[in-house]
């Protein structure tokens, strides 16, 4: 709403007060306002579409609720769409679309990183699985824990990682088991999110606050502040090598292969619905991440041996 109020003002701005006929050269970058109203605009939706398709359950229980609400998304949802969109006003304005591709892919890096502060600073369910060497206390701190003192912990909260999980048992909710070596804070491999947005998990004694007073009672991997580490690195790496590639389209080829990759990877360790696929169980994030890998690959041989028989 704030950029479409801006761009009315932007146009309102330069309106004559009489009617002038003119041949202006409208250039692509002055056409920037355009491309991030619709960017933002079908990149939301998207975001939406294909988190309530993650979540069809959590979706057909409350329809309006799911689509009206701003939490819960997909960054590849918003990817997809808002490339579609792309596509279409790049073709109808004669912009040439692998050149605002690779525009726009280290940008894309740097706003992941960045956007998933957000998912970690405020506990949103981005989150990993179960680091079982530690074990949250009732005042919200994590602690240390053997085998035995996990599982009992599990037990004692056993309605929350059953409907969490979907599972009958709670030995089957994933978990893994690593202690943080003493030159790295605990947080960054176990982290319990205390007065996280969905207060999910069992309450946190003295807290003075009528709501956001949970903290998850076993501990995860922080994946949000790893995700926010690697897109930054993977950001730097691709600002530093953009000028050694001329072909159109050969840059974002590359970051389709780097994101793609960094995501395949961390959903090795993160909570998300997963699909029954031939026997296979990939979640929606995998196989996303798995196809922009392959069309990256695919994108960027056809590209540069394009070039090359041209040449």
């Amino acid at each position: 709403m704030f950029f479409a109020g801006l761009k009315w003002w932007e146009k309102n701005k330069r309106k004559l007060s009489k009617p002038e006929v003119r041949t202006i050269r409208i250039w692509p970058h002055d056409r920037i306002g355009d491309i991030v109203i619709i960017s933002a605009l079908f990149g939301f939706l998207g975001a939406k579409i294909f988190h309530n398709l993650e979540n069809w359950d959590e979706f057909w229980k409350s329809p309006i609720e799911a689509l009206l609400s701003f939490s819960g998304l997909t960054f590849y949802g918003g990817l997809i769409c808002a490339t579609a969109a792309l596509i279409f006003y790049s073709r109808k304005h004669k912009i040439g679309f692998k050149h605002l591709c690779d525009a726009a892919a280290p940008a894309l890096l740097i706003a992941y990183s960045i956007g998933r502060i957000g998912c970690q600073v405020s506990g949103d369910g981005d989150w990993g699985i179960l680091n079982s060497a530690y074990i949250s206390t009732t005042d919200g701190k994590v602690v240390e824990a053997d085998t035995s003192q996990f599982r009992l912990n599990l037990e004692m909260n056993r309605s929350f990682y059953s409907a969490e999980f979907k599972v009958a048992d709670v030995s089957q909710v994933p978990h893994i088991s690593v202690k943080a070596p003493s030159w790295v804070p605990v947080w960054m491999v176990a982290y319990n999110y205390p007065h996280n947005v969905l207060s999910h998990g069992s309450p946190i004694r003295g807290c003075p606050e009528q709501q956001y007073c949970q903290e998850l009672p076993s501990p995860v991997f922080p994946t949000p502040f790893y995700e926010t580490v690697m897109a930054m690195i993977l950001f730097l790496v691709l600002w530093s090598i953009r000028k050694r590639f001329v072909i159109p389209g050969t840059i974002f080829a590359i970051y389709l292969m780097l994101n793609g990759v960094e995501r395949f990877l961390i959903e090795k360790i993160r909570v998300n619905t997963t699909y029954n696929i031939a026997g296979f169980h990939p979640t929606q994030a995998e196989l996303i991440s798995a196809g922009m890998v392959i069309v990256g690959a695919g994108l960027y041989f056809y590209l540069t041996r394009k070039a090359k028989v041209k040449a």
